[in-house]
């Protein structure tokens, strides 16, 4: 039924006649290569279960995390006596608070209909046996809100499934026993880990890690999966170039992207000077895509709530970030102490001749 305030409707021939030319563009499908998605994320459950199994098997028997009297990555030990399924637990959390943020990418592309790969993780053999995990986006995106939308709804998503994971597993961990073993390899806490560490102790919760610092503690393997999710937010959080951080500040601002970038790099560098070294990888990395981002459209804005959520990515930041995350115990962790160390042997080898 009709009346008379209806829009009229044309047939396509009164739109377009048919003497008319008239082009139609399309974009070819791109294969789809799911064997490499499961062949990356079989590998690395399997890198991920062997450090995981070692920091197990050193939770269990009072040790210190990290250890690196034979290997960081001890592949070989490993699979003897079935030691891999010591990993699980690790392994198994890790996964998940990786695969939350990259589906939380992936499930709002599939909304806004923007093509887009499914996660692909990375193994690799490090401490926490791999380097994360990625989607790539293979279409244009339509507006700053898309943008702004499927840039923030990792960083929530993997965040929002680490907290309670946090939760559960910072009470379960072991204090250090008096005259223990030195840690090789030490955590930097950010901030979240406290907060949750004091809303343990006034629950009732956390008795046994009241009056000890962070430092003090071996952590559950779980927990250190939670550490590593809370990373690997703080890094994608960065607000510069193509991270997910930049992404919300281009969404937020795009004339601000360059300048946001380069004052990140500038504010990188002395972190990496001064707190951690390898800030300045992050820096570079910044430097060599920072200055440039995919095209979307300037118009139309952003709505005033997603301006509050981009507040929301920066308290995230902030509960997230640790000004030196990761660092040898008994070597320097800054480049400056680095830089001093070299310097220092370099005189003595000269003494010495």
């Amino acid at each position: 039924m009709s009346n008379h305030e209806s829009p009229e409707v044309l047939a396509p021939s009164e739109v377009v006649p048919h003497d008319s030319e008239c082009q139609l563009y399309f974009t070819r499908p791109q294969p789809r290569r799911y064997w490499l998605n499961v062949a990356l994320l079989i590998v690395t459950f399997f890198t991920t279960l062997v450090v995981g199994a070692q920091l197990e098997w050193n939770y269990q028997h009072g040790l210190p995390p990290f250890t690196l009297e034979e290997s960081i990555f001890p592949v070989v030990w490993a699979l003897r006596s079935r030691h891999l399924l010591l990993g699980i637990p690790f392994s198994l959390t890790l996964m998940l608070i990786l695969l939350a943020h990259e589906l939380g990418h992936y499930l709002y592309c599939v909304k806004y209909r923007v093509s887009a790969t499914l996660p692909f993780f990375i193994p690799f053999p490090t401490l926490i046996g791999t380097l994360g995990a990625f989607i790539r986006i293979r279409s244009p995106l339509r507006s700053r809100a898309v943008l702004f939308d499927i840039g923030i709804a990792g960083p929530i998503a993997g965040f929002l499934v680490a907290l309670p994971i946090l939760i559960f597993s910072l009470g379960r961990s072991h204090i250090a026993p008096f005259g223990a073993a030195n840690e090789q390899i030490e955590l930097g806490y950010p901030l979240i880990f406290h907060l949750v560490r004091k809303l343990l102790i006034l629950t009732g919760n956390g008795d046994q890690i009241a009056g000890v610092p962070l430092n003090r503690l071996y952590l559950d393997p779980v927990a250190i999966a939670a550490w590593v999710g809370m990373f690997a937010t703080s890094l994608n959080l960065l607000p510069g170039g193509q991270l997910d951080g930049g992404h919300i500040v281009f969404s937020v601002s795009p004339r601000a992207h360059k300048n946001i970038s380069r004052a990140t790099i500038l504010i990188l560098i002395p972190l990496a000077l001064f707190c951690w070294t390898g800030w300045i990888v992050w820096a570079v990395l910044l430097w060599l895509s920072g200055m440039r981002h995919p095209a979307v459209a300037e118009w139309p804005g952003i709505s005033a709530g997603r301006r509050w959520l981009a507040l929301c990515a920066l308290l995230m930041l902030v509960l997230t970030f640790s000004y030196a995350p990761l660092f040898p115990a008994d070597g320097p962790r800054s480049l400056l102490g680095s830089l001093s160390g070299i310097l220092g042997s370099v005189r003595h080898w000269h003494f010495i001749r």
